[in-house]
């Protein structure tokens, strides 16, 4: 270790190089397919077939044009109406229960969490054709509804494992002033508590909404006529041309980073790290 004024040794700059560069390779690694996708989402036929255009020098919103023709607007908003109801039923259920795993000591609540857990190790092709024929004598097969249902199960040990250590990170001697100057356990908790965990509240919902945005193959399973995007890019975009299929990619990929942009400080709070 170098003291104060003196030269750095060699081996401290070969390993800032070596953390850079990999620091490099990861950002290329995740951002290229997303710049790749976006550029050839809108390039013309002209550039995106040509052997000579490694990438594309002109562009056109027409091939996005064509995908909302093939009814990806229709997906769309099935998919955002699927994602907002499955936050809804996820949190509904999720955040009573995160908040018992973090406040109260009872029989067998390690052994609660761990069966919480344990329902996301069976696959979904499994639960599949039970899944369907349940859904049918219910009249929920081909309904937004019953997607939103089939990701909420999906989401729910996620949501009440995470707002569980949310909570946690709640002090508790907070709770306990508000007793003290007269609030009950509901004023408590609507007053002191949520608003403290609201930030990591907010990363929470936004990661559930983007799960079920993504999912896929349940959705593809429980509907015919009303699929969402990701289902009908497997269905019906990936027959179409291959610039066709960028601009799909192109529809998953935004709404994803946009509310990642939104949330990035949201999901950093719930981690403990502050952004100034």
């Amino acid at each position: 270790m170098s003291t104060p004024g003196e030269t750095p040794p060699i081996r401290y700059y070969l390993l800032r190089i070596l953390f850079a560069g990999i620091v490099i390779l990861s950002c290329t690694w995740v951002l290229l397919p997303i710049i790749i996708s976006i550029l050839y989402a809108f390039s013309t036929p002209q550039d995106f077939y040509s052997p000579k255009e490694i990438i594309p020098l002109h562009y056109t919103l027409s091939n996005i044009q064509k995908l909302l023709a093939l009814g990806a607007a229709r997906a769309t908003m099935n998919s955002i109406i699927v994602a907002v109801m499955t936050v809804i039923f996820s949190f509904a259920l999720g955040l009573p229960a995160g908040y018992a795993f973090a406040r109260f000591a009872f029989k067998g609540k390690d052994s609660l969490k761990l069966l919480i857990i344990g329902l996301r190790m069976f696959p979904m092709l499994v639960i599949a054709v039970p899944l369907v024929t349940l859904y049918i004598r219910l009249g929920l097969n081909d309904t937004l509804l019953g997607v939103a249902l089939a990701h909420t199960t999906m989401a729910l040990p996620f949501v009440i494992l995470i707002t569980s250590s949310i909570f946690v990170s709640v002090p508790i001697e907070l709770e306990e002033a508000g007793y003290v100057f007269g609030l009950d356990r509901k004023q408590t908790f609507l007053r002191i508590t949520l608003p403290l965990a609201l930030p990591g509240l907010t990363a929470a919902a936004i990661f559930t909404f983007i799960m079920s945005w993504n999912e896929v193959f349940m959705a593809a399973v429980l509907t015919l006529t009303n699929r969402t995007l990701p289902a009908f890019i497997l269905t019906s975009a990936m027959a179409a041309p291959d610039i066709i299929k960028f601009a799909a990619s192109f529809i998953m990929i935004l709404p994803a980073l946009i509310f990642v942009f939104i949330a990035r400080r949201y999901l950093i709070s719930m981690w403990g790290i502050t952004v100034k």
